[in-house]
């Protein structure tokens, strides 16, 4: 079985799991194949959620003010 690295950016994470969602679905895969991507896709999911968990606390630790958190909404442009 081929070693499997984690990815190094949440980019790069987020790009393989759509490349594998999209191959999967094309149905062009053998179950062998589609399991394989399953559960890889099932480490990135893991990965990227990991990692916006953890900005979302930093971004927290760097919103705190004296009256503790304060939402700030997003602005979508």
């Amino acid at each position: 079985m081929a070693e499997k690295k984690k990815p190094l950016k949440f980019e790069e994470a987020l790009k393989r799991l759509e490349t594998l969602v999209e191959e999967m679905e094309s149905g062009r895969m053998s179950l062998e194949q589609t399991l394989s991507a399953f559960e890889e896709c099932r480490e990135l999911g893991k990965f990227c959620r990991d990692t916006l968990n953890e900005v979302q606390k930093r971004i927290e630790v760097l919103m705190k003010t004296e009256n503790g958190i304060e939402p700030v909404p997003f602005e979508k442009k």
